[in-house]
């Protein structure tokens, strides 16, 4: 098991969860909300002791609400070299949208994010995890409401456990946020990638209502809070 060391830093903390995605239907998301505000928090940083092998690319699986919004956000971070937006966590093989939106599959609207770790640390990618969504609401992101809008980390070795784990506990311990973390560890199991409608959502419909007004706010905070972590325009 590699080793790791936990570092407390101040940091300026953007709830972004308080308004993910709405209530979805086949067709589209029909809320139009704007999000909610920045407010300061403090979060720890967690920082793994090994150097990465070059061209080595590793796998995160991360569910924090919609996954055309989580999608969103990780698509901009320098590393990452794929973001695949999809269902797991559930016990109904191949579900659809569909099925999952009934919320009886036991999936989650999660995204599988390959990355190269020479260029992003899995515990960076915690940090944005945990930044860019609300950890504390159960089964609910804002006005999406579910099992399927769980906050849930699919861990792919024992390392991203402990990270996981640990991190929860810390920023548990900090109050970084004012109710317990609800975030759900689990390790991975299939993961079903969604219809191909749902992949690269927000960047190839940039003027749809939800789009517009829920996501690009989104995603224009985090690329404020994380200037050092984009990829080169």
């Amino acid at each position: 098991m590699k080793s790791f060391l936990v570092i407390g830093i101040s940091t300026a903390f953007l709830t972004f969860g308080t308004t993910a995605c709405a209530a979805k239907s086949e067709a589209q998301h029909q809320s139009e909300q704007q999000s909610s505000p920045p407010t300061e928090r403090t979060i720890p940083v967690l920082t793994v002791n090994d150097t990465p092998s070059a061209g080595k690319t590793e796998i995160a699986t991360f569910g924090s609400g919609c996954f055309w919004c989580t999608e969103a956000i990780f698509q901009r971070v320098e590393g990452v070299v794929k973001v695949v937006s999809g269902y797991e966590g559930g016990t109904v093989k191949n579900p659809t949208y569909k099925q999952v939106c009934e919320g009886t599959t036991g999936h989650a609207e999660c995204t599988q994010i390959t990355f190269d770790p020479a260029k992003v640390s899995y515990d960076e990618l915690l940090k944005i995890f945990w930044k860019t969504h609300d950890p504390t609401t159960l089964n609910r992101q804002g006005n999406d409401v579910g099992t399927q809008y769980r906050s849930v980390i699919f861990y792919h070795n024992e390392q991203q456990k402990v990270l996981a784990e640990k991190y929860k506990k810390e920023l548990n311990a900090s109050g970084a946020w004012d109710n317990p973390i609800v975030t759900e560890i689990s390790a991975t199991s299939t993961f079903y990638p969604a219809e191909d409608y749902h992949q690269n959502y927000f960047n190839d419909n940039p003027g749809q209502g939800y789009c517009a007004f829920v996501i690009r706010p989104k995603v224009e905070k985090f690329e404020a809070v994380f200037k050092d972590k984009l990829k080169k325009k």
